[in-house]
């Protein structure tokens, strides 16, 4: 049994300017994205194909035009982006982190950082969704509990609500530490 030989790829031509704006475009239809998640695909993709354009490729020029068609909006990204790491229970040095790699200046990420009551809802979805502290089969013992302190730290919390998450006897002793920055601003 013979096998055919397989066919060989053929490189993609290289990018013009006409290609890189539409493959820019392409990317900010299809993701919600910062400008400098679309400045580095850019950057990847003229390192994979190459540049056949007459000027230098001006990858930082499309965002900024970009950006100001109101195809890019930083602000509203972070707070979506924030948003949905809080429900998923990460805390706030996580949601810094994300928002950080993602390009998100410091500036931008103070003005869209939760506020305690937030921070709180979030710890309590985190140890609902891992069955931390009250939410678990069984109060935990000195090294579970140690185990489930370090996976809320890990998620980005900090140490007294990691605590007193943990530390709650019951699931609505829990409820109330999180309300109490509700009722308090």
């Amino acid at each position: 049994m013979s096998r055919r030989p397989a066919r060989e790829r053929r490189p993609p031509p290289p990018l013009t300017p006409e290609k890189l704006e539409e493959a820019a475009l392409a990317y900010v239809a299809r993701f919600a994205t910062s400008a400098a998640k679309v400045e580095q695909y850019l950057a990847r993709k003229l390192r994979e194909r190459g540049w056949d354009g007459a000027r230098p490729a001006e990858p930082k020029a499309i965002v900024e035009r970009f950006v100001e068609l109101g195809y890019i909006d930083d602000e509203a990204w972070a707070r979506a982006r924030g948003s949905s790491l809080l429900r998923r229970g990460y805390g706030a040095r996580r949601v810094d982190q994300a928002l950080g790699a993602a390009g998100i200046d410091e500036a931008l990420r103070d003005a869209v950082r939760a506020d305690e009551s937030d921070l709180r809802r979030a710890a309590i979805a985190l140890a609902q969704r891992r069955r931390l502290g009250p939410w678990g089969a069984e109060l935990p013992d000195r090294a579970a509990r140690e185990r489930q302190i370090a996976a809320m730290l890990r998620a980005g919390h900090g140490f007294d609500a990691a605590r007193a998450v943990i530390d709650a006897a019951t699931v609505a002793e829990a409820e109330a530490w999180a309300s109490e920055a509700e009722e308090n601003p």
